[in-house]
């Protein structure tokens, strides 16, 4: 059952990270439309 346990522990750790990068490219996105937006204004 070891090897079950590491790839569940695995999927959990690529799950967050996908997470995270997703966050980033949302924060980004958001970021870069107030700045075009406070710009033209």
């Amino acid at each position: 059952m070891p090897l079950h346990e590491e790839h569940r522990r695995k999927r959990g750790r690529n799950f967050a990270l996908a997470g995270a990068i997703l966050f980033l490219v949302v924060l980004f996105f958001l970021v870069t439309i107030v700045k075009m937006k406070g710009g033209m204004g």
